[in-house]
């Protein structure tokens, strides 16, 4: 296996691509992460805006871009934003943006990053625990797990765990699910900034960012990043995740 280069932000005091102790957990997110995006998120929030008056707090372009910024993040509470905290025009909006997303899903399928599924065979092939962890709800969750056909230790939304991104709640959530020794033993990656602010916060060993998805390198590493990667696929290049092999995986880092 080929050397993994990384550079390690200025705020971090350790190796970037390394975690002082074993990893025994991955958290994964879906969208962007795991499974392409492609802007459906953002075309069942232009469903859901054709379809319910979200109100005048602010204008579709505004809301867009908070959709946009806040990726990752629980829908329920992005909509409660949007609506100017109108719960029941949360509600709403948020049952049709399952709708939406589901008609998205149906008209164009569900398509796995490259290389994502063998990761996560890999992983579990090595006895490292992975969890699936995304803002969308139980139902539209399971639709796409059921999509893919992968076998996980769990798959987390935020009503599962108490709080959605950027709280810690579904890491430690999925810490205590796989009963994994400790935060110092989960890798968190996913390809948004409350993504990584959530592994922070949770004290995560390794906290990665992945580019497939809403956010840039530069974003992910401001956020806290230990390291950045191309892709989710590209994880066995780092020296934490030495010992697991993936067929056809890079082993190239950006950082």
């Amino acid at each position: 296996m080929s050397t993994t280069t990384a550079t390690t932000p200025a705020s971090s005091g350790t190796p970037a691509a390394e975690a002082a102790t074993p990893i025994e957990l991955v958290v994964l997110d879906m969208a962007g992460t795991t499974v392409v995006d492609d802007g459906v998120v953002e075309q069942a929030f232009a469903r859901v805006a054709d379809r319910v008056d979200l109100g005048p707090t602010l204008s579709r372009d505004e809301a867009l871009q908070y959709v946009r910024d806040t990726m990752g993040r629980s829908k329920i509470e992005v909509f409660r934003h949007l609506t100017g905290g109108d719960e029941a025009l949360a509600q709403r909006a948020n049952d049709e943006f399952e709708v939406a997303y589901g008609e998205l899903v149906d008209e164009s399928g569900v398509e796995p990053i490259e290389g994502a599924g063998d990761l996560v065979d890999a992983f579990r092939a090595s006895g490292v625990s992975v969890v699936l962890t995304t803002g969308f709800s139980p139902v539209t969750r399971d639709r796409l797990l059921d999509a893919l056909g992968w076998t996980v230790d769990a798959a987390l939304s935020p009503v599962d765990a108490g709080r959605g991104r950027p709280a810690p709640d579904l890491v430690l959530t999925a810490l205590l699910r796989t009963r994994a020794s400790s935060v110092a033993a989960v890798a968190v990656v996913g390809d948004t900034v409350s993504d990584v602010l959530s592994g922070r916060s949770a004290g995560a060993g390794l906290v990665v960012g992945v580019t497939t998805g809403a956010h840039t390198r530069e974003q992910l590493l401001a956020a806290g990043a230990d390291v950045v990667l191309e892709s989710v696929r590209d994880l066995v290049g780092l020296p934490a995740f030495a010992g697991v092999a993936a067929a056809g995986a890079s082993t190239t880092a950006v950082a």
